[in-house]
């Protein structure tokens, strides 16, 4: 196969792209050359899976781990489990989509579908990007309460201004941003390992929790939970941007070259989910030990959770961990978020908008429902709100993974990369059980 890029690949389909993704950081970070490099190249192309793996661990996550944990005991364990494996297999689609055909996900269906359809793909995106956004308002608003007493609604008005940082973020470069979203998720990583410590959870329980049962189909309340951490770990928005993240490595374009960064990109992206898995079911298990396991079956109020801790675990700096992890996670998914958007805005209408005003237009949309239900319906409302963003991103999840499989199995555009017979099963497989639990969750919230 030929070299790829933009212009070459694009001349199989309809139309061709304008620009790179991300294209300030377009090939930007260099790739060791030569053989007997694996350990430097590797190293070259740790980061964009990290970027990727902080939506998986967003504050809507945690809305959905508690409830589920609180609720359920270790049973959703599994539903963490199969979430984590769809998005692996589902993510290194992504990432070869980028490598082999130098688009992303929105550039593809921009150039595959008609004008109607990429522009429905468009705003169905949007409206999943506005959903984690609005997760991450309310996250961030409730650490802020947590950690310095100030009022939810402020708390909800101050993450208009996290754009600023964003800015600085960038102007400092691509490898810095990414180091960035890494030491955050070691700190969130480190706050639960503490935590799970203090919590001392039942390990025969937490194994069996990984074993799926069909309770959770049948179940309407488990189901409408577990869809929820579905819609929260494999995240439409991430595949959109997973397949502009790998195109910032400046690997060598030939068939030889694209193998080798999509065998890097895929140890990089199996590698941070497995850490993003870690952290997921910590939350569930600590919900699990420190709330089931005592009677409080109830719990699913991140606030509630927050107070409970330090008197359950029996440690002073229980609840403190706990909202430090919370802040970290609401302004990592910050950073990836803001990045999805300009991905998706640019790769399906062709419409460039600076960062700070496409950053604020986003947030915005988020504060405003923010605020007013917080100042309707107080702490309660708000954790509510986030269980609910999470099962919108779950049923628009459908509308990004079809597009990706059917762009990736395709020979014409993927050439000798595109996937082969199991491959191609498991996508589909995969693809069927998102839009079947999807299908009978709105089934039952319309016959309840």
């Amino acid at each position: 196969m030929p070299p790829s890029n933009i212009v070459q690949i694009n001349a199989r389909l309809p139309i061709q792209a304008t620009a790179p993704s991300l294209p300030g950081a377009y090939r930007s970070v260099g790739v060791p050359s030569g053989v007997g490099n694996f350990w430097r190249k590797l190293a070259a192309f740790v980061g964009p899976g990290y970027l990727v793996a902080v939506g998986y661990m967003d504050p809507g996550n945690w809305a959905t781990d508690i409830a589920g944990g609180s609720a359920f005991g270790y049973t959703l364990l599994s539903v963490i489990l199969l979430s984590s494996l769809m998005a692996m297999l589902l993510q290194s689609l992504s990432a070869k989509l980028g490598i082999v055909a130098g688009l992303d996900l929105a550039q593809a269906c921009r150039a595959r579908y008609s004008a109607p359809t990429r522009v429905a793909l468009w705003i169905l995106c949007e409206i999943a990007i506005a959903a984690c956004d609005l997760a991450e308002v309310i996250g961030t608003a409730i650490a802020l309460q947590l950690l310095f007493g100030i009022p939810l609604v402020v708390g909800v008005c101050l993450t208009a201004f996290d754009v600023i940082l964003i800015l600085m973020l960038h102007q400092r470069g691509f490898r810095q941003l990414e180091a960035f979203v890494v030491a955050l998720m070691v700190v969130i990583a480190g706050c639960f390992a503490a935590e799970l410590l203090l919590s001392r959870p039942d390990l025969a329980a937490v194994a069996k929790g990984f074993i799926p049962t069909a309770t959770i189909a049948t179940n309407p309340a488990m189901l409408y939970v577990a869809i929820g951490i579905l819609g929260a770990t494999v995240m439409p928005h991430n595949l959109y941007l997973h397949s502009a993240l790998v195109q910032t490595r400046r690997f060598t374009q030939t068939t030889e070259g694209m193998r080798e960064a999509l065998r890097f990109a895929t140890i990089d992206g199996t590698v941070a989910l497995v850490f993003a898995m870690f952290i997921n079911a910590a939350i569930l298990i600590l919900a699990a030990s420190a709330f089931h396991a005592n009677g409080r079956g109830d719990v699913a109020d991140i606030l509630q959770a927050y107070d409970l801790l330090s008197p359950m675990l029996g440690g002073a700096f229980a609840s403190v961990l706990f909202a430090a992890a919370l802040l970290a996670s609401g302004q990592n998914s910050t950073v990836t978020a803001t990045l999805a958007g300009q991905i998706v805005m640019e790769g399906f209408i062709d419409l460039k908008v600076a960062p700070w005003a496409r950053r604020l237009a986003t947030r915005l949309l988020a504060i405003v429902p923010a605020v007013i239900v917080t100042l309707l319906y107080g702490e309660s409302g708000t954790t509510k709100l986030l269980i609910l963003s999470q099962v919108v991103l779950s049923l628009q999840l459908p509308f990004a993974v079809v597009p990706l499989v059917r762009l990736t199995n395709d020979a014409k555009l993927m050439g000798e990369f595109a996937n082969r017979g199991w491959v191609k099963l498991t996508a589909w497989a995969v693809s069927g059980v998102i839009i079947g639990l999807n299908l009978k969750l709105l089934i039952g919230l319309v016959t309840a």
